[in-house]
């Protein structure tokens, strides 16, 4: 059964989606606190929190948001977003992430990603693997490294991750379906990867699609905030 996992994005404390990663295609939904209070209301155990001004200016900017979230629910928070040095990562722990999601410093900087991985285990780090015409992109969308995606994903994997996130830039936030071919092929490669599916979702159906097709996990949010995921029915046959 797959693991579902509402989103929050965070810009000037507010809760927003954007659309293929385009900081001027924005949408203001409202208070995260209260979309993480309804989620766990509705019996969902997980989310998924990006600080989106964070990975704009690659610095943990919204830690208090996080704080207020892992203070005020019992969900299981993972983060990300502007971690690029030693204190970003022990901030968001500190703040009550019980996982952060490293992509960018995975990157620019792998001894460092290295460096956290048995800092802080494999269990406590999600590998964050955002795709756009097959290479890696970093700094929050903003650029594209020349990293291809399975070997990119291999050399950590052979180091121990075992989660990853993997988002597919052109779908997310559009509501066009999630990249199923593009997890499968992930899958294929790494059979016992936890791989985390994000981008595209717009219904019910696209989750159970990716659940036929053997993904571990889905990261879901705009299909929440546009009303195209009933989250209450959707738990309900999840559970």
């Amino acid at each position: 059964m797959i693991e579902l996992i509402p989103a929050i994005d965070i810009i000037e404390g507010q809760c927003v989606r954007l659309t293929k990663g385009d900081y001027d295609q924005k949408t203001v939904y409202g208070s995260p606190l209260e979309m993480a209070r309804e989620f766990q209301r509705l019996g969902y155990r997980r989310l998924h929190m990006v600080d989106l001004d964070g990975a704009k200016s690659k610095h943990i900017v919204n830690s208090a948001v996080l704080r207020q979230i892992t203070s005020e629910t019992d969900l299981i928070v993972d983060f990300g977003g502007g971690i690029k040095t030693d204190e970003d990562i022990a901030q968001a722990f500190a703040a009550g992430a019980q996982m952060v999601t490293i992509g960018s410093v995975a990157v620019t900087h792998p001894e460092c990603f290295m460096k956290w991985l048995e800092q802080y285990g494999a269990e406590h780090i999600i590998l964050g693997a955002d795709v756009r015409h097959g290479k890696i992109s970093i700094n929050g969308w903003k650029e594209d490294s020349q990293e291809d995606l399975l070997p990119f994903l291999r050399k950590y994997i052979d180091a121990g991750v075992r989660n990853v996130l993997c988002t597919e830039i052109s779908k997310d936030g559009t509501l066009a379906g999630p990249a199923i071919d593009l997890y499968k092929q992930v899958m294929e490669a790494y059979p016992d990867l936890h791989l985390i599916a994000s981008g595209g979702v717009s219904s019910i159906e696209d989750i159970e699609a990716l659940d036929q097709a053997g993904i571990p996990a889905v990261v879901f949010g705009k299909a929440i905030y546009e009303g195209r995921i009933d989250l209450k029915e959707l738990i309900e046959k999840n559970s």
